[in-house]
């Protein structure tokens, strides 16, 4: 390929390599999106039956990138940041003590991820300080999913009429909730103030997720007789979330989360839509694969369909019980000035990603802007070569290639493909 990409590493554009997590949730083998982007490196061997979960872009300690580089083989981008601290840019480097603010990552998920939600940076810095096993540091943990094929969640409590419906039609449920929270709920959905009828919400949650687990089990259990007594019986699935419920029950068996879907909305994102889990909103990814991008940081607080520490006290007290239907879940984008691109840039300082989608470039060249941040890019489809004005350098990028790009660098691309499509993760820390 055309080289010189020790000229283009100094200018602050360069190559990474970054790392496959195999997590059990993960699709497998080529089924996963992550494998198939991770194959194009190759010092990446598939293993067939394998989960191949998310693919990790950034500096984090658990799996940090490294720059491909022919004279350095094996420097972290977090090694060359520090020496290079310019391509943070001055406002990135000084509100996040100098070092990159965002995790991008490639997410292929076949079963349910935990119901979790994560906590705000004032919360985050006393469950560390209270709990460091399970809460590994200080900070707190935006999250934006941008889905590439449908991907499902469970994401925010629904509208409260329709729990209340599921509460009088899912005779299972008002026992696991506890009839008379389960009865006041409905009252208030049906005459109170918003202010009592969160209340409510609260408290039936909240019991729904302390409840016994040997009652759960018996409770869940008559449900999924139920449906299987009667797979024809469309109204019953249609009332009782049937088929969501099943798939569950079949990965978490017996697990309270199952009884989680009658209080969260249950979201099917096409591709290109985002959604943004802000502090303290639930969620859950049920399937299908994703680009999403986050604020450097492990905190989880989970509750339901896990194997992990679960910490229902803290997930029920800090829950945001604010209602909203599914439609407002969906994060808005806006166009690039040349229209070409699709920005989606949530309220925190930690990140934003753009979404290039570069079929329709007239001519084959297309400018990346220069921000005044650091970027991470990902080709999903297409071949192109970054150009370098200086000194005719170059980089061959195609499907599964990741780039660095420094602050305040232009980035002139030629593709060698009609289709183009490639994400951008960056922060001006503003």
């Amino acid at each position: 390929e055309p080289v010189n990409k020790e000229m283009m590493k100094r200018r602050g554009v360069f190559p990474l390599r970054c790392t496959v997590q195999q997590y059990a949730w993960g699709k497998i083998g080529l089924d996963s999106e992550v494998a198939q982007l991770a194959a194009h490196d190759p010092a990446f061997q598939l293993q067939k039956d394998l989960p191949y979960a998310e693919l990790w872009m950034g500096t984090h300690p658990k799996a940090p990138a490294r720059i491909l580089s022919p004279n350095n083989p094996d420097q972290l981008l977090g090694d060359w940041i520090d020496a290079n601290l310019w391509a943070l840019g001055d406002n990135v480097a000084k509100r996040f003590d100098k070092e990159l603010p965002f995790l991008f990552k490639v997410l292929s998920v076949n079963k349910a991820l935990s119901i979790q939600a994560h906590p705000t940076k004032e919360h985050a810095e006393g469950l560390h300080a209270r709990d460091p096993e399970h809460y590994i540091d200080p900070n707190h943990k935006p999250e934006m999913a941008l889905a590439l094929t449908p991907f499902e969640g469970l994401c925010g409590f629904r509208p409260l009429k329709e729990t209340a419906v599921f509460i009088k039609s899912v005779p299972e449920l008002k026992v696991v909730i506890g009839g008379q929270l389960a009865d006041e709920l409905v009252a208030t959905v049906e005459s109170k103030s918003e202010k009592e009828a969160m209340a409510a919400l609260k408290n039936c949650f909240t019991h729904l997720m302390h409840c016994p687990s040997d009652v759960v089990q018996t409770q869940l259990q008559e449900l999924v007789s139920r449906l299987e007594d009667h797979p024809n019986d469309a109204d019953l699935y249609e009332r009782s979330l049937g088929s969501l419920l099943l798939r569950l029950n079949s990965q978490f068996s017996g697990d309270v989360g199952c009884f989680c879907i009658y209080f969260f909305n249950h979201i099917t994102l096409q591709p290109g839509q985002a959604m943004f889990l802000g502090p303290n909103i639930p969620h859950a990814y049920l399937s299908g694969d994703c680009i999403e991008c986050m604020a450097c940081s492990d905190n989880v607080v989970r509750a339901g369909l896990t194997p992990k520490f679960k910490d229902t006290d803290v997930l029920c007290s800090m829950l945001d019980y604010t209602p909203t239907p599914p439609k407002d879940r969906i994060f808005p984008s806006t166009q690039s000035t040349d229209g070409k691109a699709e920005m989606f840039d949530p309220p925190v300082p930690d990140f934003s990603v753009g979404k290039y989608d570069l079929s329709d470039v007239d001519g084959m060249e297309y400018t990346l802007q220069s921000v005044d941040g650091p970027s991470i890019c990902i080709v999903i489809q297409g071949d192109a070569v970054l150009l370098d004005d200086g000194d005719g350098s170059s980089i061959v990028v195609c499907r599964g290639s990741i780039f660095f790009i420094g602050a305040g660098i232009e980035v002139k691309l030629k593709k060698t493909t009609k289709a183009l499509l490639l994400f951008r993760a960056f922060s001006t820390g503003l």
